[in-house]
């Protein structure tokens, strides 16, 4: 957008630069009659009237315009021509655009399917480690279980032999009593 910018100033400053450096165009043919009836006026009198001075400035004024008409129909072909290249490098370059645009699509197509695939990556580590971490409560409960086990099975053997220890009581006691009854 810039660049049609500064062309079109260039352009500006450069239809200025040609009306101040043109020289005039031929006068048309109401400026040449003008002019005659001016000076053969003046030639008459030899001093010169309001009406006189009124033309003068009615053809200065003339003569510019067609000057100006001239200019701007020469200027408005150029113009055109600039306008044509304008639009055509404006038309390159949003062609340029549009596949920098397509390139960034397929880049950004790219990365969201590598985002997914690491995501889901993420996601299968994260299952794991949450099996993992059940599957160590539970190494753990099973671990607990085993040493409580454990424990209970020593109170149990304790109690066998304080239950044995007890009947070769009771049996010496029985002997015991039975020796002393006889």
């Amino acid at each position: 957008m810039s660049s049609l910018y500064s062309r079109s100033k260039d352009l500006s400053s450069r239809s200025r630069k040609s009306l101040s450096d043109s020289p005039p165009s031929s006068p048309s043919y109401s400026t040449k009659t003008f002019r005659q009836d001016r000076a053969s006026r003046s030639d008459s009198s030899g001093v010169e009237s309001p009406s006189d001075r009124l033309s003068a400035r009615t053809s200065t004024y003339t003569r510019r315009e067609n000057r100006l008409a001239s200019l701007s129909k020469t200027e408005d072909d150029s113009a055109s021509k600039d306008y044509k290249k304008l639009y055509e490098d404006a038309l390159t370059e949003n062609e340029k655009l549009k596949s920098r645009l397509e390139d960034g699509k397929q880049e950004l197509t790219k990365i969201r399917s590598q985002l997914d695939r690491v995501t889901q990556r993420q996601d299968r580590i994260s299952e794991r480690s949450t099996v993992f971490e059940s599957e160590k409560r539970e190494k753990e409960v099973l671990e607990k279980r085993v040493s409580d086990m454990e424990e209970e099975l020593k109170v149990l053997t304790e109690l066998k032999s304080d239950n044995q220890r007890l009947k070769d009581e009771n049996g010496a006691l029985i002997r015991v009593i039975s020796k002393l009854s006889k």
